[in-house]
């Protein structure tokens, strides 16, 4: 008997560098299980984005004109509960870690990170774990209840 393939999941990558969101797409579909489905410059674009595109897993950066990726994620997962959050941020400070776990973010990487761990993180994330990067591990412990 064929073992069942994992259902693929549908990406919304957000940043406001375009060049970046344009990279990451073209990587992240290079992924057999993973398909960017739309992009957004903003929260607020995201927001709109997640509405039509009904992602699994949004990739979010944190320092964006306008609505910010802490409150778009906050927006975002109070309307769709079962849209995983990803922070993808250059920003891996106590603080920002800690409000992006409250936010209801279910991972958090920075944009050092490798692509195999972008896949991973996206794949768990998406399948319901809450995934993060080395270096912010040990901060997002501290950021959940009673830390």
């Amino acid at each position: 008997m064929d073992p069942v393939a994992p259902r693929e999941l549908r990406i919304l990558v957000v940043d406001d560098h375009e060049l970046f969101r344009a990279g990451l797409r073209q990587l992240l579909n290079r992924i057999d299980s993973l398909t960017v489905v739309g992009e957004a410059s903003d929260g607020a674009e995201a927001l709109a984005a997640a509405e039509r595109l009904a992602p699994d897993v949004v990739l979010m950066d944190i320092g964006m004109p306008g609505t910010d990726g802490i409150e778009a994620t906050r927006s975002l997962v109070a309307r769709h509960p079962g849209v995983a959050v990803v922070m993808l941020t250059a920003d891996d400070n106590d603080d920002s870690v800690a409000a992006a776990v409250r936010a209801g973010a279910r991972g958090y990487l920075v944009k050092g990170a490798g692509l195999d761990d972008v896949r991973r993180a996206v794949t768990a994330a998406g399948r319901g774990g809450t995934p993060c990067g080395p270096q912010a591990a040990p901060r997002t412990r501290r950021a959940g209840p009673g830390g």
